[in-house]
Order: C-alpha cells, then sequence, then structure tokens
C-alpha cells in the first residue's frame, strides 16, 4: 500500500499495487509502500478546492472522468516529508499508457456475460488506452475512465491476462452460467477486515458486470466499483470512512442485498527519515487502528539491490494485539539509493458478519 500523506505531513498507508501483476490466482490486491530519499518536488500539483491529498470520487456520475478520476496513490519522500500526489487535476493530461503496471480483474467471471476490468499506472491512477491480452487470445483496451467492459469467454476455465508489454499475470475462472446463478444478490464472502484506504473483494452471485451498474454504499457513503463480475466486486472504500465497523449494501438491477458488516482499519507508518546507506539499518513501524485484535502483514522488497528485508522476501508478520497494535520490519542497507518496500494486510475472505 502506497505510503499517504495528508499535507500536514502525518503518514498513513495509502492505496494502489505496483506489484499486483506478479500475484496469484487469489492474490491480486497487492499494494507498494514507496519510500525514497532525496527529492521534495511534487509530481502534480493538488486539486486547489482539496486541503488533503485525496481527490474524492464524484457518485453523482455514471463513470469518473480523468478530471475527477478517485487518487489511488501517493508517494511519501521521507527526506523532508515531502508529498508526491497522484493527483488527476483538470489541467493533467490522462496517464499515458506506457505507464500502465496494475492490472485488476475479476478473481472469477460468467461465461458470456459482461465484466470490468481496469488498469493503474506505476501511481495508481486509472489508465486509459492500455491493451490486455487474454490468454484464450481475445484483447480489450481501457476506456478514458481506465477501465474496459468485455464479455468473458465462453468456454469454463482457468484463464489469464497481461498487460501488453509486461510478463507478470493476473489469473481469473470462467464459471458456467449454472455455477453463478441466483435470483438475487448473495454474498458468499467479504474481507473480515480492510484497509481504509486500500481496495477490497467482494464474492457473491447477481453483481452487475458493468463497474457503474453496482451502487456498493460503506456505512451510508458510496463506494468506488474498480472491477465487476456477476460473482466478483472490487471496491475502493469511500475517503471519508473512519476505522471501525461499517455496514455494506450492494445494489444492482433495482435489487439490494442484505447488509453486512466489514471492520475497516487504518494503517500507518513510523520510520527514519534518515537516509539509507550500506550497512544502515532501518525499521518501519506498522500501526494498526481500528481494531485491537493481532493482524497479518505482509511486505515485499521491491528493491532488493538496494536493501535486505529481514525475515525473507516477502517477510510475514503479525501485530502485537492491543491498543497499541504494531508490527516492525527491518531493513539492512546494501548500497546507497532509494528503498522500495510494500506492506500489505493480509486477505482474511470469509462468510458476510451480518
Amino acid at each position: 500500500m502506497l505510503v499517504r500523506t495528508s499535507y500536514d505531513a502525518k503518514p498513513v498507508i495509502g492505496s494502489s499495487a505496483a506489484d499486483a501483476l506478479h500475484a496469484g490466482p487469489q492474490d491480486s490486491s497487492v499494494a507498494a509502500t514507496e519510500v525514497r530519499h532525496g527529492q521534495v518536488a511534487p509530481l502534480l500539483s493538488p486539486h486547489p478546492s482539496r486541503n488533503h491529498s485525496t481527490f474524492r470520487y464524484n457518485p453523482n456520475m455514471s463513470r469518473p472522468t480523468m478530471s475527477q478520476r478517485r487518487v489511488l496513490t501517493v508517494l511519501l519522500f521521507l527526506c523532508g516529508v515531502a508529498p508526491i500526489l497522484s493527483l488527476s487535476a483538470p489541467a493533467q493530461q490522462a496517464p499515458h499508457p506506457s505507464g500502465a503496471r496494475i492490472l485488476l480483474l475479476p478473481h472469477k467471471m460468467v461465461s458470456g456475460e459482461h465484466s470490468t476490468l481496469a488498469v493503474l499506472d506505476v501511481n495508481g491512477r486509472l489508465t486509459p488506452g492500455v491493451r490486455v491480452n487474454f490468454s484464450n487470445g481475445d484483447r480489450v483496451t481501457t476506456d478514458t475512465t481506465g477501465r474496459a467492459l468485455f464479455v468473458a469467454p465462453l468456454n469454463p476455465g482457468v484463464i489469464s491476462a497481461v498487460l501488453a508489454g509486461h510478463p507478470g499475470r493476473v489469473y481469473t475462472t470462467i464459471l458456467s452460467p449454472m455455477d453463478a446463478s441466483s435470483p438475487s444478490i448473495e454474498i458468499s464472502a467479504a474481507p473480515r477486515l480492510a484497509s481504509l484506504t486500500d481496495r477490497f473483494e467482494l464474492s457473491g452471485r447477481s453483481f452487475c458486470g458493468d463497474a457503474d451498474a453496482n451502487k456498493v454504499t460503506v456505512a451510508g457513503q458510496p463506494a468506488l466499483v474498480l472491477a465487476s463480475s456477476p460473482t466478483s466486486l472490487v471496491v475502493l472504500p469511500p475517503s471519508d470512512l473512519g476505522p471501525g465497523d461499517a455496514s455494506v449494501v450492494i445494489a444492482c438491477n433495482k435489487q439490494d442485498s442484505q447488509s453486512f458488516v466489514i471492520r475497516f482499519v487504518e494503517l500507518s507508518l513510523e520510520a527514519d527519515s534518515s537516509p539509507l546507506k550500506a550497512g544502515d539499518h532501518r525499521k518501519l513501524t506498522v500501526h494498526v487502528h481500528g481494531t485491537t485484535s493481532k493482524v497479518g502483514l505482509e511486505a515485499h522488497n521491491l528493491a532488493p539491490d538496494i536493501a535486505e528485508l529481514a525475515g525473507g522476501n516477502p517477510a510475514r508478520l503479525v501485530t502485537c494485539g492491543g491498543t497499541q497494535n504494531t508490527a516492525r520490519f527491518e531493513l539492512t542497507g546494501k548500497q546507497h539509493g532509494n528503498f522500495v518496500v510494500s506492506i500489505r494486510l493480509l486477505p482474511t475472505q470469509s462468510p458476510p458478519r451480518p
């Protein structure tokens, strides 16, 4: 999850997934925390009407425009604690297709039914004009919203998809219509815990394959559906949501699901802001707010030539639980340079909690 910061320089873990293309069939929601040194100039200017780094999605629009996309990523430079903002302001051009790095694909789709995928760039912005190649020979290209609506292949089974020009694959399972039919919306699996600033996945039946035809509310606030199929939704929580339990409801084709509860937690990062050099030891402490239960975290070292991550790559830790709910990852510098570590909340899918 990419480190995100408000203008008061209080860092929190944000959303996106720089290494998502390397994920397997049940793990396409990896996100990256990038920490660098020596650069302080913002990449993009924030929207003048906002005093923080998140551009909010307008739920009244049928699709987010290029100037009103929900921001998914913000990088935090710890040298001087100056933020780099991934905001699509009106004067900004859409991300170039060559910057595409992250493919969001529903884990399950239904043969012959509509589905929606999404593509993000390295900074987590929805990216138009990106070609996605499926292993069965099908090809789709993202539209101006950075998503693509398409018809799932007719033959059931497992297929993969890849961004054109990139090796990493994301896998999905094609179900037969009989295996996915239901007269009403059903929720079969939801995360027990989810991050406030990272996407989460819901499994069930009778969702809408067109992402914008689904209306998902979290604590009464509209959430953004990034990818969808009749059996799977990838959802980004509302930006104003706070830690704790929140009721979730899904609506599609004039039907509403039964409400269910997800516990949302906030992850914050505490780290030394001094430059990393060869032989330096760096501690990355992740604080979990919103639950006193122990939480599983996973860290990926995305720059192994710069630093070594204690515990292997990836490294997994469980927070201590309690009011001071933390886990501490450790890095050792191998040479001077930027180190990049991804930290993610391990998924906890289970039947929905009423």
